[in-house]
């Protein structure tokens, strides 16, 4: 009985030295394994977007769009466009890129367009530029004489009597029973009265003020506009945008001026695509 014992303890133990001896060995192998994998290479940071509104609207016209980037983990940041002169709001935007580490992507709506076109010059962090309803001027033009270029815009009699400022400039509004059908006729009627309420007005020299060499010359730029647009003619936008060598251009269908606020998905939709092509 003893010898028996003895027996089955010595097998034992022989099999428990042949599992710790397998482990051991695998453990090695694992070991090596990852010794011998490539390091995992870091994420690449997503660019900031910076969005800057245009004439007759403020930042908060860009909510519908922030949260969605911000949903796909985009920094945003929606400027304050002052909406006093095209030199002086370029100006603006261009001292706010400075201080932006890393890629952007520059988006603007409306006049806010022309404003991109100039801040972005020399800015090599601009890697895109996205024109949302947004005028693309050459060297030269104004956005009056953009919006002019073909039929079909109505702003002017929609306008509000100018404002006169201390400067001897003149502030222009819309007026806030014609907001609605001329500048965001796809949104509802509530929507439309509380943006009609807190519209910004630009400067009547603003819109006639001429942009410099232009920034779509240089850098990738992507257009989305609304066919019923009323402040700036489709045809205007697709002109501008054959011209720009545009990466992609879209024209959404039965949109107005407010593309961003009545199809925020598309807008975003698309400035992720710029993004992408980083």
């Amino acid at each position: 009985m003893n010898t028996v014992t003895t027996k089955i303890g010595t097998r034992t133990m022989l099999t428990t030295i042949f599992h710790c001896l397998v482990l051991l060995g695998a453990l090695r192998v694992s070991t090596n394994a990852v010794a011998q994998a490539p390091a995992a290479t870091p994420k690449q940071p997503l660019p900031t977007v910076v969005l800057v509104h245009g004439a007759f609207a403020e930042s908060s016209s860009w909510d519908a769009v922030v949260a969605r980037l911000h949903a796909r983990h985009y920094p945003v940041i929606a400027a304050a466009n002052p909406l006093r002169g095209l030199k002086s709001d370029s100006e603006y935007v261009a001292a706010l890129l400075a201080g932006i580490p890393g890629p952007v992507v520059l988006v603007g709506h409306s006049y806010a367009g022309a404003v991109i076109t100039n801040a972005a010059v020399g800015h090599d962090n601009v890697k895109a530029l996205v024109y949302v309803a947004g005028f693309a001027p050459e060297s030269g033009e104004s956005s009056a004489t953009l919006a002019g270029r073909f039929p079909g815009g109505t702003l002017g009699p929609t306008l509000a009597p100018a404002v006169p400022l201390p400067d001897g400039g003149k502030d222009l509004y819309i007026l806030r029973d014609k907001f609605h059908d001329q500048f965001a006729a796809d949104v509802s009627e509530k929507e439309a009265s509380l943006m009609a309420a807190t519209q910004r007005p630009i400067t009547e020299a603003a819109l006639n003020e001429t942009s410099g060499a232009p920034a779509w010359k240089t850098i990738p730029s992507w257009f989305i506009f609304g066919q019923l647009d009323k402040n700036i003619p489709a045809a205007v936008h697709a002109f501008m945008a054959r011209r720009a060598g545009a990466k992609e251009s879209v024209e959404v269908k039965g949109a107005s001026h407010v593309v961003m606020v009545s199809h925020p998905d598309e807008v975003a939709a698309m400035i992720e695509r710029a993004a992408g092509s980083l």
